[in-house]
């Protein structure tokens, strides 16, 4: 097995701990999230908490492409999170990353982080309208998603559980999590509002968020909430419409296994 590690140099002095840690990465038991395609565990490193991101084994055709055409998710990570802290764009410290891989396929990868003890994510703000802050914090967000547009980061996985909050006495700081799809380049008004798809289906949010973007960008606001509603509610008919497709496909594999389980020969 080929291997490929690489360390921020402000972890240089602790890389032989990094490298153990991500070696032991089954060993631990401390799971963040819910696991269902990469697994993240909390670790210790050097006395201070940090995060380890293993990334599934991918499908043999990305196998190929992750060892010759295309980097690895965790590289972008890597990557990509330097990036966004160049640009004062708060997202966990990067530490390092380490990928494995035979002569020809690419398979396992992982991504360490510092941890963040955040007091909430995005996500909340979906589910808890009482939160007592609910509408400052929804604010705060807007403008630091115009930041982001305006530093021309377009964040393609801009949905709730990826962006964390901390509360501060002058405000709040948000840090963006699962970095490895981004592009990078000037954005256009249609781009910027497409942005916020994904995060809710509450009228009333996109409302807020309407509001303080026109503020921030100077645009109409009327404009800014009829295209964010729209792009939302196409984003979510796309998102529903995959499920019942694979639902579909489960239940045709699953009458396909009990017909071969039950055939006499």
């Amino acid at each position: 097995m080929q291997n490929k590690f690489v360390i921020h140099p402000k972890y240089s002095s602790v890389s032989d701990k990094v490298k153990e840690t991500i070696f032991k990465f089954e060993e631990y038991k401390e799971v963040l999230g819910a696991a269902e395609r990469n697994v993240i565990k909390i670790v210790m490193i050097d006395g201070e908490k940090h995060t380890i991101k293993s990334f599934k084994i991918p499908n043999i055709i990305n196998q190929v492409a992750y060892k010759f055409f295309r980097k690895s998710k965790a590289e972008r990570s890597y990557e990509y999170a330097n990036r966004l802290l160049e640009f004062g764009i708060n997202t966990p410290f990067p530490v390092a990353y380490d990928l494995q891989s035979t002569t020809f396929l690419f398979k396992k990868s992982y991504y360490v982080s510092e941890l963040i003890d955040c007091d909430l994510t995005y996500r909340e703000l979906t589910t808890d309208f009482s939160i007592p802050d609910h509408e400052d914090i929804l604010r705060a967000f807007t403008r630091f998603t115009y930041k982001l547009h305006e530093s021309g980061m377009n964040f393609l996985d801009h949905s709730p559980g990826n962006t964390l909050i901390e509360r501060k006495e002058d405000g709040y700081e948000f840090y963006l999590v699962d970095l490895n799809r981004m592009e990078f380049g000037e954005m256009d008004f249609d781009a910027r509002i497409k942005n916020f798809a994904k995060l809710t289906i509450h009228r009333p949010m996109i409302a807020v968020m309407s509001n303080e973007y026109a503020k921030c960008s100077g645009q109409d606001e009327e404009k800014i909430f009829n295209l964010m509603w729209r792009y939302t509610k196409e984003f979510q008919e796309r998102f529903y419409r995959k499920i019942r497709i694979k639902k579909r496909i489960f239940f045709w594999k699953k009458k396909y296994k009990n017909k071969i389980s039950d055939s006499p020969i």
